[in-house]
């Protein structure tokens, strides 16, 4: 078991490290902080921002029943940012095996001693990491931002929609994780998982058109509508499992496509 702990934290390091030391990922993280800042300002202080919106609310004399500005301002934004993890969390997963088949390592790790398991959540947990390390300067605006609302900002719905997010990216990220290993493009590898995200982003849309056991069961599966149920401060334990499902299933199918890799080689 201590074996087990020392290969992960070792893959993990590995991974993370990896990311911190590449430009690319910090010419990402800075467009992704570029845009949610432009994004966070103006819902809330543009002029067709909330805080504008309860002006004019109050100027009009409606001050029953009051507005939670945080509230509103968290499913707006949160939903936002969910759609621009569209085009960044595809980047992100990409090279996670691509690189290790351009480099000539992807064999080395197919046939060490370390199991396919331990490097796929090894892999996993790094770019995870990475993704937590860039969205955290979001709960701290927004931390400042409502320190001094009226009502008063409520943290377990702010953090519940962060936790939303973070288990939103790490399903994506574990089934891109899946598609990295299949190829060694990492264009092909991004334009697969954005369309598999983008898939499993719209299938509440495509449930809504049908109707009956199918469409309650495509909208099951929908990464929105369980997304939207954590920003919106409803803690679902059918949306935590969903998630939890989807990257178990990620890892375990790259588990699986390195074994494959590995007897191909043999």
């Amino acid at each position: 078991m201590r074996i087990l702990w020392s290969n992960l934290i070792a893959i993990y390091r590995r991974e993370l490290q990896s990311y911190f030391a590449s430009p690319f990922f910090y010419a990402i993280a800075a467009v992704f902080w570029l845009l949610s800042g432009f994004f966070f300002v103006v819902i809330l202080l543009g002029p067709e921002g909330v805080i504008a919106q309860v002006a004019l609310r109050d100027q009009a004399g409606i001050t029953e029943p009051p507005i939670d500005v945080p509230y509103q301002f968290q499913g707006i934004f949160l939903n936002l940012i969910g759609s621009l993890s569209l085009f960044l969390l595809p980047m992100l997963s990409m090279g996670l095996y691509t690189e290790e088949r351009k480099r000539g390592t992807l064999e080395l790790l197919a046939t060490s001693p370390v199991t396919n398991w331990v490097v796929a959540l090894g892999k996993l947990l790094g770019v995870v990491t990475f993704f937590l390390t860039i969205t955290l300067p979001l709960v701290v605006f927004e931390l400042v931002a409502f320190s001094a609302s009226n009502p008063p900002a409520s943290y377990q719905v702010l953090l519940l929609g962060h936790l939303g997010l973070i288990l939103m990216a790490a399903s994506v990220l574990s089934l891109g994780m899946f598609i990295s290993s299949l190829t060694d493009s990492t264009i092909l590898a991004a334009v697969l998982t954005f369309a598999l995200m983008l898939l499993l982003w719209v299938t509440d849309l495509i449930a809504t058109s049908l109707a009956g056991p199918i469409a309650d069961t495509l909208g099951n599966f929908s990464l929105i509508q369980h997304y939207n149920d954590l920003i919106q401060g409803q803690f679902n334990t059918n949306s935590i499992v969903l998630f939890c499902s989807y990257i178990f299933l990620g890892i375990f199918l790259t588990a699986q496509s390195i074994e494959a890799f590995r007897y191909q080689r043999s």
